[in-house]
């Protein structure tokens, strides 16, 4: 049997699931396929932390927030942070970012990714939009003006527009051979929850060490201090602390960490992943738009990667809604294009400033370890300059999407 809609969306993630959701009301027939099960479970606030986070903006809250999803969130468990604090592990150099500096309760949130996901499903259940759960993409290719996708199954797909936006490994970008631009990074990234003795004080906490930076980023759970931790270090040191066992694992995680927060006082089970940064050359063809980590993934530096996402998502929201009003043929490359040219140059500028960032940090010679030191003390003593950074982490500046504006 084959299944027609005007717009398929491949991948139910985070990403894709607010871009359905953004386009629940503009009268087009949308299905939204996965490979995965598409299911709700009750949450229990007690529950271990899921070791994946993300640390979304303000403009990734607001985003949530109209699509009456951020409620959701807030019901199951988001940790807020107040406070930034960066500091050079070989040096004398920190910097301290704070959301009173330009008015604001607070920087950001960290989130659980399954609690974000969970309660962008739940609006997706609740509406009309289209839902296919286990459906595994086998072939893709274009068949007259549309797309035909053939499923594990055998259900063949038909649509004029398909949407990517199933994660780094994107089966919709390798079936219709987008190129893309990548490099591995050389590190792994060790993630997992920790307990400390003392609270994290709403504060992200982010260390450079000599085999890169550690970031402890507060979580919330009543009567104890939790933070999730993103670790990135080389291959062969990612082995041997994976190996190690929770105690000694937890010293020297305090140890790198200079007991900022006392004592490690217990692990939960740790992952592993691979740095690999990857960005499509287009995000955009007849028929066919890439978003999210489908179109680019960036270093875990700053936790942008979501905000990114969810920003790629409003903006082709925006631009297929105003096309759609005008009469124009939304799978036309020439409307896509529209949502290329106001997400790439962003995405670009924030990938390559993280990875000067982390390339700077990086460096033995001694020059360039002066200069990150003297870096950190001169933008520290700025406090415009601070308000600036803060203002566009905040997503109070810049080309915003409707959904994403004060």
């Amino acid at each position: 049997m084959e299944t027609r809609a005007d717009l398929l969306i491949v991948g139910a993630g985070m990403v894709g699931s607010a871009l359905a959701l953004a386009l629940q009301d503009s009268g087009l027939e949308i299905l939204v396929l996965d490979g995965g099960p598409l299911s709700v479970k009750p949450f229990d606030p007690q529950s271990a932390f899921e070791p994946r986070v993300s640390a979304l903006s303000a403009a990734s809250q607001r985003i949530l927030d109209r699509l009456n999803v951020w409620d959701g969130i807030a019901a199951r468990r988001a940790s807020p942070y107040r406070e930034m604090q960066v500091w050079d592990g070989s040096g004398t150099g920190q910097v301290h970012f704070s959301a009173a500096s330009v008015h604001a309760d607070v920087l950001g949130h960290i989130v659980e990714n399954r609690v974000i996901q969970e309660a962008l499903l739940e609006r997706l259940h609740d509406s009309d939009i289209g839902l296919l759960a286990n459906a595994r993409l086998e072939q893709m290719r274009r068949s007259g003006d549309d797309w035909l996708l053939t499923l594990a199954d055998g259900r063949t797909l038909r649509a004029p527009l398909v949407i990517a936006a199933d994660g780094a490994n994107s089966a919709v970008r390798r079936l219709t051979g987008c190129a893309t631009r990548e490099w591995d990074y050389l590190h792994h990234a060790i993630v997992t929850s920790v307990r400390t003795a003392d609270s994290h004080q709403h504060t992200a906490w982010q260390r450079f060490t000599e085999e890169g930076p550690l970031a402890f980023l507060p979580l919330e759970r009543e009567g104890e201090h939790w933070c999730s931790i993103v670790w990135s270090v080389t291959p062969t040191e990612a082995q041997r602390l994976m190996a190690l066992g929770d105690d000694e694992f937890c010293r020297d995680l305090e140890k790198a960490f200079e007991g900022r927060l006392g004592t490690v006082l217990s692990a939960d089970p740790r992952l592993c992943v691979p740095l690999r940064q990857r960005h499509a050359k287009r995000y955009v063809a007849e028929g066919l738009a890439l978003i999210g980590d489908a179109a680019h993934t960036i270093h875990p530096l700053a936790g942008q990667g979501v905000n990114l996402g969810f920003l790629d998502a409003a903006v082709l929201a925006e631009v297929l809604l105003h096309a759609a009003s005008r009469g124009e043929r939304l799978a036309d490359v020439r409307v896509l294009s529209r949502f290329e040219r106001r997400r790439m140059p962003h995405n670009l500028a924030l990938m390559a400033a993280m990875e000067g960032l982390e390339r700077l940090f990086q460096a033995d010679p001694l020059p360039l370890r002066w200069l990150r030191n003297t870096g950190l003390k001169w933008v520290d003593n700025l406090p415009e300059a601070k308000a600036m950074f803060v203002r566009q982490a905040l997503g109070l500046s810049g080309d915003l999407p409707e959904l994403a504006r004060l």
